[in-house]
């Protein structure tokens, strides 16, 4: 009887141990979230440089962000086509420097306010390694507010076309996710 006792006890912290290490179903589900974006990036209006950095000139960066620590503030009108005259959804607002000696590369950190549609009154924040001659470039959406709290994922864009004045229409294609507790609340909140 002693032994069938131990042998049940052994069992029970064995399947005690066991339950603690399991991630419950429910926690690993994620709820995708995808969205097509036009931002609309104008020298000068949307886009100022406050930082004239002081590192040497890179020749193949675009003009108003050439010098090694060039940094630009935006507040971008982001639409749902590319054209500027779309319905507007919402406005980029953040920065970006321009952070490579050798390639040309702009760092951005910008949190998107959205202000139409499903996700009117939410954030995403994207941050990364833009590099600005690259036909498609990748950054990290590493959070959300909202109805995109803990939003997760990535944003692929590139560059659409330059228009009269240095208005460089951007197309992002954000591929994120909400974990299965941020989306249930999201939807209850609608």
């Amino acid at each position: 009887m002693a032994r069938s006792a131990k042998l049940l006890l052994l069992l029970a912290v064995i399947y005690i141990l066991a339950a603690a290490f399991v991630v419950p179903a429910s926690a690993a589900r994620r709820r995708a979230v995808r969205l097509q974006l036009y931002m609309h990036d104008i020298a000068g209006v949307t886009a100022v440089q406050v930082v004239k950095g002081t590192g040497p000139l890179h020749p193949s960066m675009p003009p108003g962000n050439r010098h090694f620590g060039d940094t630009t503030v935006m507040d971008d009108l982001l639409t749902e086509g590319p054209s500027l005259e779309s319905s507007p959804v919402g406005r980029a607002q953040g920065s970006y420097v321009l952070a490579g000696l050798v390639d040309p590369v702009v760092v951005v950190t910008a949190t998107f306010k959205l202000t139409h549609g499903p996700y009117n009154g939410s954030t995403l924040v994207i941050a990364g390694r833009d590099e600005v001659l690259a036909e498609v470039r990748e950054l990290a959406v590493v959070g959300g507010t909202g109805k995109l709290r803990r939003a997760s994922g990535h944003v692929l864009w590139r560059t659409l076309e330059v228009l009269e004045g240095a208005h460089y229409v951007l197309e992002l294609d954000v591929c994120a996710s909400l974990p299965a507790t941020a989306a249930a609340s999201a939807l209850a909140t609608n």
